[in-house]
């Protein structure tokens, strides 16, 4: 069964370029990772430092394997000191209903 997450981090005043340069250059590394359905980075409306992170994993092995990856490695040593907080996390089980194309990610 697939892991759904969704994150959000929020960067320190002065550090929101920083952050977003960041998340963005990891996108297309973490989208080579086995088992990866879904990353895709968002910036709350009306924000400039409030990213949100979407994504879909194969399995809760792929997820750990990405948490303990290359790119996640690179993003946490970068962004250790950039971050208001630690990245809220929020794992999710879907309830697909209706057309499963629009009902579930």
């Amino acid at each position: 069964m697939s892991v759904i997450i969704v994150a959000n981090l929020i960067a320190k005043a002065g550090q929101e370029e920083l952050v977003e340069k960041t998340l963005l250059e990891a996108v297309p590394a973490v989208h080579d990772e086995p088992g990866c359905a879904r990353y895709s980075l968002h910036r709350k409306k009306g924000t400039v430092g409030h990213f949100v992170m979407v994504e879909k994993w194969a399995s809760e092995d792929d997820l750990q394997s990405h948490r303990g990856g290359i790119a996640m490695a690179k993003v946490g040593k970068v962004l250790g000191d950039a971050l208001a907080e630690a990245p809220s996390v929020v794992v999710l089980d879907a309830l697909p209903a209706g057309d499963l194309d629009k009902g579930a990610l």
